[in-house]
């Protein structure tokens, strides 16, 4: 009887995966911030880093936890995605997201949403409350009414920073990246999108991204952030990525289901499968942007294309890491 307790013991810590937690606010010409500024943004990182790992620790699933992080970082003005979302052609504001659950790959997506306080809890909503995988702007407002999620006015996603960026865009008449160099004009060199991957105790992983798009965007344009296996893509068989970058080059290559499949047909880790995707983005449309990623069996990468990242990340047992620099960059 002792013995067969030991032994059931020691089983379960063998076959219990150590948490894994991974976030972004983005990639791009990172080095353009200034330091008071990216002192206040790795701050935030790091925080909604620990209050994740807390989760995790806890018992929490992955689901949850890239939807709280993802939540706290549409909640923080410094990223580009719900509250500082970029203005598109009209001033306005509309925004993408996605979210996917590893264990049984079931997704949820909005886009084009406007008046939406957390586009990411929407599309949980709809991926757990509906028949359906996305669902589109007055459509999908209507839906976050049934499900009595929070909404605001279309001013409340309103920033001087964004006000600013968005009458030079418009002076240019171009559309603006919030991560590419725009030399042309005086474009301030910041991020574009935010998201998070994790893996649970049990080893189910999840990932999410959301984001307020490029700033001048014209017809509701929709990037590749709520496309599943272009911005976002889980699957414990698999990995987990969020991809932050240039939304048409990313949903050419379907770059996130792209890595999963080097990983679950190649027999790739996370970092081989990261290299290899950046390298194809690069190869296939001359891609700008980045990738975080955890595989199956709870390795992280994270990697990038452009200057550099804004991310962090946390293992069971280890630090909390927050950093421009990706672990792959071609």
């Amino acid at each position: 009887m002792y013995n067969g307790l030991v032994f059931s013991v020691y089983l379960f810590i063998l076959t219990r995966m150590k948490y894994k937690l991974i976030v972004h606010g983005g990639a791009g010409n990172v080095n353009s911030i200034p330091a008071d500024e990216l002192k206040v943004i790795q701050k935030k990182i790091h925080a909604i880093l620990a209050a994740g790992e807390d989760m995790l620790k806890q018992g929490a699933s992955s689901l949850d936890v890239v939807t709280y992080c993802a939540t706290e970082l549409e909640n923080a003005a410094e990223f580009n995605a719900g509250k500082g979302s970029v203005m598109d052609c009209n001033g306005e504001f509309s925004m993408d997201a996605a979210i996917m659950d590893g264990r049984d790959i079931n997704a949820g997506a909005v886009c084009g949403v406007r008046f939406i306080k957390n586009p990411i809890q929407l599309a949980r909503a709809v991926m757990e409350k509906s028949d359906h995988v996305m669902l589109a702007s007055t459509g999908a407002e209507k839906f976050a009414e049934i499900q009595n999620l929070p909404t605001e006015d279309n001013k409340y996603f309103w920033t001087e920073k964004r006000q600013q960026q968005w009458e030079k865009a418009k002076k240019s008449g171009k559309t603006v990246l919030d991560l590419t160099a725009m030399k042309d004009i005086e474009q301030e060199q910041k991020m574009g999108t935010i998201g998070a991957v994790a893996m649970d105790k049990d080893g189910n992983i999840a990932a999410a991204t959301s984001t307020g798009g490029i700033t001048n965007k014209q017809f509701l344009r929709v990037g590749d952030s709520p496309i599943i296996g272009a911005g976002v893509f889980a699957d414990n068989e698999s990995c987990g990525v969020s991809a932050t970058g240039y939304g048409e080059q990313f949903l050419r290559t379907v770059i996130s289901k792209q890595i999963a499949n080097y990983i679950e047909l190649k027999g790739y880790d996370a970092r081989q499968a990261t290299e290899a995707g950046i390298q194809y983005l690069i190869s296939k449309v001359k891609g700008i942007g980045g990738v975080i990623v955890i595989d199956k069996d709870g390795n992280i990468c994270s990697g990038c294309s452009a200057d550099g990242m804004i991310h962090g990340y946390v293992s069971e047992g280890e630090d909390i890491i927050t950093t421009l620099e990706p672990m792959i960059k071609l």
